[in-house]
């Protein structure tokens, strides 16, 4: 359905593409389930060097797994506890180079070396968090913050 050739262009070109596929996957579906589940398969398909790709609900005050691509995941995370329950907890992209260098970080994948968390918030509402890992060290850069964040912006509406 989709074709990106991450060799060919800039990052932000690759997130500009990535930003115009999620609108058209997620443009007319009202299932929220149905939509983290398409986004994850396209940041897991053409974002390179991850480990998993995926979202984490935010339910009764914990977040909880939700869709994603990758291995076998941790179920649920506390708020405030590892990367994810950071983002979530203060609402802030956490963009982490070396997780092993992250107080409290929870290893659902001991492969994993980089991180990136991405809060969804809705009107004033926490929904969750965008997850990406990464095997490799400081895979994350700024850019990726910025393109992801664009993801979620997009689709933050789209799942409440």
């Amino acid at each position: 359905m989709y074709q990106f050739d991450i060799s060919a262009g800039s990052k932000a070109d690759l997130y500009r593409d990535l930003l115009s596929a999620l609108d058209a996957l997620t443009a007319d579906e009202p299932d929220a389930i149905a939509n983290m589940a398409n986004a994850a398969a396209l940041v897991w398909e053409y974002l390179p060097d991850l480990n998993w790709a995926g979202f984490y609900r935010a339910i009764d005050g914990e977040l909880v797994l939700g869709p994603f691509q990758g291995k076998v995941a941790c179920i649920r995370i506390d708020m405030g506890k590892g990367v994810c329950g950071t983002a979530a907890e203060t609402r802030t992209t956490q963009l982490v180079e070396d997780v092993h260098a992250f107080p409290g970080h929870i290893a659902c994948d001991a492969a994993s070396r980089s991180e990136l968390v991405v809060p969804i918030v809705a009107d004033g509402r926490l929904i969750g968090v965008l997850d990406l890992d990464s095997p490799e060290p400081a895979r994350f850069d700024a850019d990726d913050a910025a393109g992801c964040e664009a993801l979620v912006a997009l689709l933050a509406p789209r799942l409440g």
